[in-house]
């Protein structure tokens, strides 16, 4: 069959894919890596009690459509009602319906050059047309995006705070303050992915019944449940009900909700990865600083690295590194592109990484 019978809009797009996962790229260099510090998940893991709460699921069953019991407890941790609380399959899959709800063909929406291009993916996907402003020194910038959103008619304003893949972050306050030049009629989906990492006050303090925001969180980051795809998102009460109307309603597996339940009833464990991610941010700007390069501050479980030179001189170094079995990632827009980006690892991570890059440094500046 040669004609596929696509929409027009299916058809225009390219096949491809946000990202090439590190195992793509294990079997496209016919070894495994000695250090997966590219995709920023947690290697410290979960909390030892979600691998019992994950086995003990009777997995003939489907998972609870209304993700009832992990709604519940995450209304109480966070204060608030569930009709606040839609869980979804991580905060892509999260994206993915909210970008469905609000754009379609011609709908506007912006971004920041360079953020997390997941998002732009269902832009796309869904047929919006994307405008995007520059970080600010390194930032993404509020104010610049709550313009661009004026000036266009926008319905969405993605904003991640603390951000990828810089690791910089805005005080809650900021955010707060911004707020106020938010057009009407536009929702701003504040991805907080890294919340957990970043210093008291980062997350701005908003009346989750406040339809002017929707707020993403995730499972996959601290608390070490990248695997499972357990998101959630808060929001006013009638735009988390918007969500039952294009939501995959058996797209949480029973095993990931009882993990997710499990991980988040464990904040001491939380707590004691919260301080090994700290540890590997200093050890990690250390190994920069050794090699004569800067890390940027971070409120994140990674830290971006500037090599001081262009992207072709970063991705050279990231070449070199990729060669020698360490995986890592780096920004894909200009400036942010001088960067790599290292997610935080164990001790052993850290030494191979910091084993590998002198060699990988050495061998970009003589290309």
């Amino acid at each position: 069959m040669t004609d596929l019978r696509l929409t027009p809009l299916a058809a225009s797009l390219p096949s491809t894919v946000p990202f090439v996962g590190p195992e793509a790229q294990e079997r496209a260099r016919g070894a495994a890596f000695e250090a997966r510090l590219g995709a920023n998940e947690s290697v410290f893991g979960p909390s030892p009690k979600v691998a019992g709460a994950m086995a003990a699921v009777d997995l003939w069953k489907y998972g609870d459509p209304e993700n009832h019991d992990l709604r519940q407890a995450l209304a109480v941790h966070h204060g608030i009602d569930a009709q606040h609380i839609m869980v979804g399959e991580g905060i892509d899959g999260l994206l993915g319906y909210v970008v469905r709800l609000f754009v379609g063909p011609g709908d506007h929406v912006v971004t920041s050059l360079g953020a997390y291009p997941t998002f732009n993916y269902h832009v796309a996907g869904y047929g919006g047309t994307l405008h995007t402003v520059p970080y600010s020194d390194d930032h993404e910038d509020p104010e610049a995006l709550f313009a661009k959103a004026a000036e266009t008619g926008a319905k969405l304003v993605y904003l991640a705070n603390p951000d990828n893949p810089m690791g910089t972050w805005h005080d809650g306050k900021t955010l707060e303050r911004a707020l106020d030049r938010l057009p009407d009629g536009c929702v701003l989906v504040l991805d907080e992915a890294y919340i957990e990492c970043a210093p008291p006050g980062t997350a701005p303090e908003i009346n989750p019944g406040d339809a002017r925001v929707i707020r993403m969180r995730t499972f996959s980051k601290v608390y070490g449940l990248a695997g499972a795809r357990v998101g959630y998102a808060i929001g006013a009460a009638p735009l988390i009900d918007a969500f039952n109307k294009v939501r995959n309603h058996f797209g949480m597996n029973r095993a990931a909700q009882a993990g997710a339940l499990a991980a988040l009833q464990d904040q001491s464990y939380l707590g004691h990865v919260q301080e090994q991610i700290g540890g590997a941010r200093d050890r990690i700007a250390r190994i920069a600083s050794d090699n004569g390069l800067a890390a940027l501050p971070s409120a994140t479980n990674f830290v971006a690295i500037d090599c001081g030179a262009d992207g072709a001189f970063a991705k050279a170094v990231l070449d070199g590194l990729i060669a020698r079995g360490i995986f890592v990632r780096m920004p894909f827009a200009a400036p942010q592109n001088r960067c790599i980006r290292v997610s935080c690892g164990t001790a052993e991570n850290l030494d191979a990484f910091a084993t590998a890059l002198p060699t990988a440094l050495n061998d970009a500046r003589k290309g």
